[in-house]
């Protein structure tokens, strides 16, 4: 519970800046991205995106849901889609409401909340869509968990995170700067770690990688039928 109070407090904190630091438009942001990720830009986040069909009509929970920075635009190709957006922060949440509101979305609610206990029924969502948060959650496990029971029966689980053992330069930031300012949490997968757990859980997996950047897709196995005599 601390280490969540403490997740939660800097990206309350972050919220306001997030957006210049992630996106990648200016000299200095792109040169963020290229020292500490390897990389100069997110082209990754269309890539992951693209696993969600345009027309999209299912019920979506997305989490953490952030500013809405990268996923504004996927969202106004998904009219009649059912977005729920829970993050941890307030201030990232508001950010996101304001962004939603401001390009005409009007199908998405929000929520603030924790990802490793989710408020929601066993087999709500068709989709799950979780965007550079596990690096964030103090309890993996818990999430992981939780996203598999909300997500129906043939549903879908994608997303993209931080991965340890890829780029040196990353984990060094990563021990340096983003643990003790509070805005990662170990412990850390490989991607190897991430594979086995991502096949234990789901049936159809398609994982890749941009340098300590994992992205994935997955899909929930169907029950199987039983007939009887």
């Amino acid at each position: 519970m601390k280490n969540m109070e403490r997740v939660r407090s800097q990206y309350d904190k972050l919220s306001g800046w997030y957006d210049q630091l992630l996106a990648a438009q200016s000299l200095w942001s792109k040169l963020v991205c290229k020292i500490v990720w390897g990389f100069p830009d997110t082209a990754y986040t269309a890539r992951l995106l693209a696993y969600l069909p345009d027309g999209f009509a299912g019920e979506l929970l997305d989490v953490p849901a952030g500013t809405g920075l990268f996923t504004c635009g996927k969202y106004l190709r998904m009219p009649q889609a059912c977005v729920t957006c829970l993050d941890c922060s307030e201030g990232m949440l508001s950010a996101a409401k304001e962004r939603f509101s401001a390009a005409g979305i009007r199908n998405a609610a929000f929520r603030q909340g924790d990802a490793g206990a989710l408020p929601y029924a066993d087999a709500r969502f068709d989709a799950v869509l979780s965007m550079n948060g596990f690096h964030a959650f103090p309890d993996k496990d818990a999430a992981f968990a939780e996203f598999r029971r909300v997500l129906k029966p043939g549903g879908l689980f994608v997303g993209c995170f931080y991965i340890q053992g890829e780029t040196r330069r990353t984990d060094w930031f990563i021990r340096r700067v983003y643990i003790p300012g509070g805005w990662f949490t170990p412990p850390f997968m490989t991607r190897s770690e991430l594979e086995r757990k991502l096949r234990s859980l789901y049936s159809q997996v398609d994982l890749w990688n941009v340098g300590a950047i994992a992205g994935f897709r997955c899909v929930k196995q169907k029950a199987a039928a039983h007939f009887s005599r």
